[in-house]
């Protein structure tokens, strides 16, 4: 009896290393065998985080739903089954001590991904899974001669009688993750939902945006909002709001926040949706214009850009000042129709966007295997019995964080958990 998993990631090494322990210790022998097209394991594991990898967020179930959206609820027993208390706890018993930064981003203690790569590869091999580097499969097809699987690999198929499938998405694909997965599963009869990038830089802003090109927020709010047809009212709240880290680039926008929102912006077109940022989140806007009121009344001698500089970097202070054209006008004798305009050009700062790096700036893919063809509770697909998915193949993006990576590795669990437990089913039928 065999098992195969496809991609040594995150989401695969999981798979196999639960896989392989739980067929070790059954009656009738087993083997797990994990193809690797790379000649590493995990390559995105050691790239992630600027080559730390952050692993989890030190936050419970509920909050890693809430990163994925609507596809949180999806995640709900996997995350039961394996939460991130467990993730923490499981590299802990592997010799990788973690750190939780103010963010509530866990990482490594030692501040190195290749740690976190070689504890989980080593865990996959200790538990019995036999992980084959450099061994690109060419697809994956039902066998015609009864049960079970044939995978396509270095010219040649090789019988399985369970798959589990955990390829990635097509985000950078130096990596390797180019996207063949997608094409195998709509062969099986698959519904893919369209990849695109998300955790991705956006390509847009205005040039006097460009010309600030590496100012850094560490505080501001992304928000998007849908546009509103023609002769509708606009949307009084937004679609998504992200707070946090900013970056202003010659091409447009970065930082935690502008890839948070990614996803759904390269959800829609991009002339249906509009991003903006509050420049001074700690200040709600009833609060805003009761500060400036008082900066006016105190201190009506000073010019706007001083005033706003106590609120923000003074270059960019000095940009929004220039654009709203009050440069150098005393505060006391601003009309009021140009406080106004500045006060909503703190507040709701309009960020045209027309594109994004695409997946090979990407962090994560968006789309992929419909989520209501997989069974939640083991991974297992509901279009062919004996296939299990899991990781960022599925139709699922969350946050920077490290909510993308306790999605891999809690689907990965299950899927290898569940996988053996089918096998069993099919050793010892009852």
């Amino acid at each position: 009896m065999k098992i195969a998993v496809i991609g040594a990631g995150a989401a695969g090494l999981m798979a196999a290393a639960e896989a392989a322990r739980s067929v070790a210790t059954a009656e009738t022998p087993a083997e797990v065998v994990v193809w690797e097209k790379n000649n590493k394991a995990g390559v995105k594991i050691l790239m992630s985080g600027g080559t730390r990898c952050n692993l989890t967020h030190d936050c419970g179930p509920e909050g890693i739903m809430e990163a994925f959206g609507r596809g949180g609820r999806f995640l709900r027993q996997a995350l039961t089954a394996l939460p991130p208390s467990d993730v923490v706890a499981l590299f802990r018993s592997l010799g990788v001590a973690t750190q939780v930064e103010s963010t509530g981003k866990v990482f490594p203690t030692s501040n190195r991904a290749v740690d976190v790569r070689d504890a989980l590869l080593g865990y996959a091999r200790r538990s019995g899974a036999e992980v084959r580097l450099g061994a690109a499969v060419a697809g994956v097809r039902p066998n015609p001669q009864g049960a079970g699987f044939l995978v396509r690999v270095d010219g040649s198929e090789v019988a399985f009688d369970l798959v589990v499938i955990t390829v990635g998405g097509k985000s950078w694909p130096g990596c390797g993750t180019i996207g063949e997965g997608y094409r195998w599963l709509a062969e099986l009869g698959h519904t893919i939902v369209p990849p695109r990038p998300a955790l991705v830089p956006l390509v847009g802003g205005d040039r006097w945006m460009h010309a600030i090109s590496g100012l850094t927020l560490d505080d501001a709010a992304a928000s998007v909002w849908t546009v509103a047809d023609e002769g509708k009212k606009s949307p009084k709240k937004p679609l998504l709001t992200r707070r946090g880290g900013f970056l202003f680039t010659h091409f447009g926008f970065s930082g935690p926040t502008a890839m948070d929102v990614s996803g759904l912006i390269t959800a829609a077109d991009f002339a249906k949706t509009r991003l903006t940022l509050d420049l001074a989140p700690q200040l709600p806007a009833d609060r805003l214009a009761g500060w400036w009121d008082d900066q006016r009344r105190l201190g009506g001698h000073r010019s706007a850009t001083a005033a706003i500089a106590e609120l923000m970097p003074k270059r960019l202070a000095e940009a929004v000042v220039d654009q709203i054209g009050v440069v150098g006008a005393p505060l006391a004798e601003l009309p009021r129709a140009r406080s106004e305009r500045l006060l909503t050009a703190i507040k709701r700062l309009a960020l045209p966007v027309v594109a994004t790096r695409g997946f090979d700036k990407a962090e994560v893919t968006a789309g992929g295997v419909s989520l209501k063809e997989v069974d939640p509770r083991t991974m297992e697909s509901r279009i062919v019995p004996g296939l299990f998915i899991a990781g960022e193949i599925l139709d699922l993006d969350g946050w920077i964080g490290g909510y993308n990576f306790q999605s891999a590795f809690s689907t990965g669990y299950v899927a290898g958990t569940h996988a053996a437990r089918r096998l069993a089913e099919l050793t010892c039928p009852t």
